[in-house]
């Protein structure tokens, strides 16, 4: 499931409320404010005037951690910042030690709104406030402990967090990067390998037909001998095409793996996938037909099945015709409809018969279960001999 940290700014409903319940978890240790109003002995003027600055408080705190990871200027936080420590000040001089907990909040919204290079200065700031202010008000040497270590561990944890966010970020923007480069070249090896394996040919080509052409009309057998060489250089070209562009559009089971964890991810499934897949010594068609059914699979159970949980397992078994390699993608799910096989497994069955592998799939009493295996090691023509 897709959650939001208290440092990061929601980007979607969802991620609001999340955050929004997170955040309200934390207020409950405001029941310290809240039972001096209901039974601190406070006329109701008093009462009032404390129940606004506590609503005011409560609603400015929320605001600047809701804005958290926005591009705000330093100087627009710090001034918010300066407003909220005003309020806890003033209350807590005002209403009694009751109220010295909103210094933790202070902190709290220190670490979470503002850098690291401002937040170390900010945090001991707010928790020398707190000190200053809990001597100074009857009774608040007491509270001062236990309130002190929250308030520092509090907010120092928060700017962990939050760099924690940003370093995440970065990464993730370095990833797409990298994968942009990568496929730029990635176009640059296919048009240098087009060129290398069409420039000889069509080259070839030209010069044949040249020499066709000034011999027709006066030697036609030489001439049609030079067409039979072009013809068989431009299918010896389209055969050398072909390979070269199968070659690019096999798809790589470690790609597809890490393919399927974004996009489970980006759909909220919690996703469990292997780490390391394995695959010394697997044959390519083998690592294809696994990745071409794990593409499949993923994408049926984003798209059709409303699962929240995805697991996807390789394992190496040994069998009575020898070792296979098992691919199985189980959801938690709607499952199928129980009716025929739709294109798509009908097209991976074919898919993996013709790599010498089998498919399985099927409901469970939860959920849905699809089950690849294909050879682990080359298998030997059985029609070849000595």
């Amino acid at each position: 499931m897709n959650s939001v940290g208290i440092a990061q700014r929601p980007q979607t409903a969802r991620q609001r409320v999340m955050k929004a319940l997170w955040t309200g978890i934390w207020l409950v240790y405001l029941s310290g404010p809240v039972d001096d109003l209901l039974h601190g002995g406070h006329s109701a003027g008093v009462r009032l005037l404390g129940g606004i600055g506590l609503v005011a408080f409560v609603v400015w705190y929320l605001a600047l951690v809701f804005r958290a990871g926005r591009r705000d200027t330093v100087p627009l936080v710090l001034g918010s910042l300066a407003v909220l420590a005003t309020q806890a000040t003033v209350l807590s001089l005002t209403l009694g030690r009751d109220w010295l907990v909103l210094y933790v909040y202070v902190a709290v919204a220190s670490g979470a709104a503002l850098p690291m290079r401002y937040a170390r200065w900010t945090v001991p700031g707010a928790s020398a406030l707190l000190a200053v202010v809990a001597l100074t008000v009857p009774g608040g040497r007491a509270f001062l402990g236990a309130l002190l270590v929250p308030a520092l561990l509090g907010g120092f944890s928060m700017t962990g967090v939050r760099e924690l966010i940003r370093t995440t970020v970065e990464l993730r923007e370095a990833r797409a990067t990298v994968a942009h480069l990568a496929a730029n070249e990635e176009r640059l090896r296919l048009a240098r390998d087009l060129h290398d394996l069409l420039g000889h040919s069509l080259s070839l080509i030209t010069l044949k037909s040249e020499l066709a052409g000034r011999m027709l009309p006066g030697r036609p057998d030489q001439a049609a001998q030079q067409v039979a060489d072009i013809e068989r250089v431009s299918r010896q070209a389209l055969v050398d095409v072909r390979e070269a562009v199968t070659g690019y559009r096999r798809p790589r089971l470690a790609a597809e793996l890490a393919g399927a964890k974004v996009a489970l991810t980006a759909a909220g499934v919690d996703a469990a996938l292997p780490v390391e897949p394995g695959l010394d010594g697997l044959p390519e068609e083998s690592e294809s037909a696994l990745a071409w059914t794990l593409r499949e699979a993923v994408t049926n159970v984003v798209r059709h099945s409303g699962a929240r949980r995805c697991a996807v397992e390789l394992l190496h078994r040994q069998t009575l015709d020898g070792p296979v390699l098992e691919l199985s993608v189980e959801d938690d799910g709607s499952g199928g409809s129980g009716g025929a096989p739709g294109n798509g497994l009908t097209g991976l069955t074919e898919r993996l018969e013709k790599a010498g592998g089998v498919l399985e799939s099927g409901p469970l009493r939860r959920g849905w279960r699809l089950v690849a295996r294909v050879p682990a090691v080359d298998v030997p023509d059985v029609g070849s001999g000595a």
